[in-house]
């Protein structure tokens, strides 16, 4: 007993000095990196670094004045911060040879008798030991296809910055005899320059250009390496969507456990992958976006398994330096989420109306009543149908419309949309078709199942040219005539920072409230934050707090980015479309 006591105390010990070392060395980057950005602006301290870089002063380990070493070595923090084992090979690699090199001239009289250079080889020697010793937290993976792209960049990259080079050198060439030099003298110029060969402009008759042009090369071949190291470190982009099996046993698991979560049958959203539990009788299901291993609503299945399907997903993000993240996620499933690590931040409130308790009636619902009361003078008219009873000639033209009234190219929605209408295997989907008095087809709206008696919305679509209002009385129809496809409760549409607008508007409501409620309002000219707080209150439901959970803070702007990318609110960032692979959109 008492020696697995040691033996477990004895890797705790080592596991802690590896995270301590591990983060050593990504201070040591995060460092240099700001040295180097300062030592660009600061002249004084950028002229000290590059005298200490030559004859027989060195500084310690990518330590360089300048922006373009800056960016380099901020790069590398990055992704060695990720945990990417590529970054750790290479910066082993080079911190290795520059070690050697720094200790065999250290033999030289002229060079150890400067107490700079010693500092400079402690400094070094400690970052390479830290890499060494932190070896065992760098094991995220990379995708198997970056050797390929990142040589693809550099090939295609190198070719396209050195002919813009060539060019510059052409139109800004000003050396006596200029005519006589070639193309292919330029654009060797470029090359050159490019990959930091040449020195000055003597070693090339003529070709004399002026210093901006030098420096926009300069520009042009850091970008370009930026790329290459981008194209070679990044995540794992690709996951396997869910499989036929896949979607079945989340079928059987929302059958069994579905009225738990409203977001429950978004999960089968074919774009996403799943993860289950060794018991199979839980699953998280995740997309993953700009390294992002990005989840939505509660797991799937029975909660005690909860934890055996976190487990594995936490682990995988971890494998391949993802950063985990839920967005939507109920108060149960963040404490269970919380028990591994996670952090969370409540995004907004999820409306949901009891039918048995919803009322027009009474002077808090005058407003709405008159507003419905408009609508339906007017002559529109509300169907309600399951997908499965709608004939197939007459699914096909709902799809056209609801295409035709879709606002914008991109389809939105990730962790509260299908992302899909009409398929065969949602038959149990509701769809409410708004006609006006003339019976033409004006709006619809689909709502996904929520357990046996549950119903959470999908997709709105309408006319513009269409009666104000006519969602509000939709939606109202259905709550009055619930009975008939024998629904008792309805999810409406999420509201983000609900408590915000609440709370701020509220006598003695302090000045950090109210400025975080004026800013929610002055974005709400753009994104219909505070609209779609007060649609929803309008039916006055029931507000369940929704959260978004990630493991590190420093995380959040970036999985921002994703679940706006996830959303469809961003597109994604990078090479050009005919360069990515083939991937769905998302929808809503």
């Amino acid at each position: 007993m008492g020696e697995v006591r040691l033996a477990t105390e004895g890797t705790t010990r080592g596991a802690v000095r590896s995270r301590h070392s591990a983060a050593f060395a990504v201070w040591y980057l995060r460092a240099v990196a700001f040295i180097n950005f300062l030592s660009a602006v600061w002249v004084s301290l950028g002229q000290d670094l590059r005298r200490h870089n030559t004859e027989n002063y060195f500084t310690p380990y990518m330590l360089t004045a300048g922006f373009a070493s800056g960016l380099f070595t901020l790069f590398l923090a990055i992704t060695m911060r990720r945990r990417k084992r590529a970054a750790w090979i290479l910066n082993v690699v080079l911190s290795g040879l520059f070690l050697l090199l720094f200790a065999l001239v250290m033999f030289f009289p002229e060079v150890r008798q400067y107490w700079q250079n010693w500092i400079s080889l402690g400094l070094t020697a400690a970052f390479f030991v830290s890499l060494l010793l932190g070896r065992r937290v760098f094991s995220a993976k990379g995708d198997r296809s970056n050797p390929k792209l990142a040589a693809a960049v550099a090939v295609g990259g190198l070719l396209v910055t050195s002919l813009i080079a060539a060019l510059l050198v052409t139109l800004t060439n000003t050396a006596r005899g200029a005519a006589h030099s070639t193309f292919l003298d330029r654009w060797r110029y470029g090359v050159m320059r490019l990959v930091s060969l040449a020195a000055d402009d003597s070693r090339f008759a003529g070709i004399t250009t002026p210093g901006w042009v030098n420096v926009s090369i300069n520009i042009l071949s850091t970008l370009l390496l930026l790329g290459v190291l981008y194209a070679a470190f990044r995540s794992r982009r690709t996951i396997d969507p869910l499989t036929e099996e896949d979607e079945a046993k989340l079928r059987v698991l929302l059958d069994q456990h579905g009225e738990r979560d409203s977001l429950g049958y978004f999960a089968l959203r074919r774009e996403k992958s799943a993860v289950w539990s060794p018991t199979g009788k839980a699953a998280v299901t995740y997309r993953v976006v700009g390294g992002v291993s990005l989840a939505s609503g509660d797991p799937i299945g029975d909660p005690e398994a909860w934890p055996g399907a976190i487990e594995p997903w936490l682990a995988e993000a971890r494998e391949h330096g993802w950063a985990p993240a839920v967005m939507g996620a109920s108060e149960e499933a963040g404490t269970i989420y919380a028990r591994h690590g996670l952090d969370a931040l409540e995004l907004g409130d999820e409306a949901l109306v009891e039918i048995a308790e919803f009322t027009l009636e009474g002077r808090a619902m005058r407003t709405v009543r008159q507003a419905y009361n408009r609508v339906k003078r007017a002559g529109y008219e509300v169907r309600i149908r399951r997908h499965e009873d709608i004939p197939d000639d007459e699914m096909a033209e709902l799809l056209r419309k609801a295409d035709d009234w879709r606002d914008g190219a991109t389809e939105r929605g990730f962790s509260m949309a299908l992302g899909r209408l009409g398929d065969p295997g949602d038959g149990r989907c509701v769809m409410l078709e708004c006609t006006d008095g003339e019976g033409e087809l004006r709006a619809v709206l689909s709502f996904v199942p929520w357990g046996p008696g549950g119903l959470s919305l999908d997709l709105m679509r309408r006319d513009r040219d269409a009666e104000n209002g006519l969602m509000e009385f939709m939606v109202i129809e259905l709550l009055q005539r619930a009975g008939e496809i024998r629904i008792t409760q309805v999810s409406l549409n999420f509201a983000m920072f609900r408590s915000v607008f609440e709370r701020g508007s509220r006598l003695g409501a302090g000045p950090v409230l109210r400025l975080w409620r004026s800013l929610l309002s002055f974005f709400s000219r753009w994104w219909q934050i505070e609209s779609l707080y007060r649609a929803n209150a309008k039916y006055r439901p029931i507000w369940e707090p929704r959260f978004m959970l990630f493991e590190k803070s420093s995380d959040l702007l970036r999985i921002g980015i994703a679940a706006a990318r996830a959303e469809g609110f961003l597109e994604a960032p990078g090479l050009p479309k005919w360069m990515h692979r083939k991937h769905l959109e998302t929808g809503r």
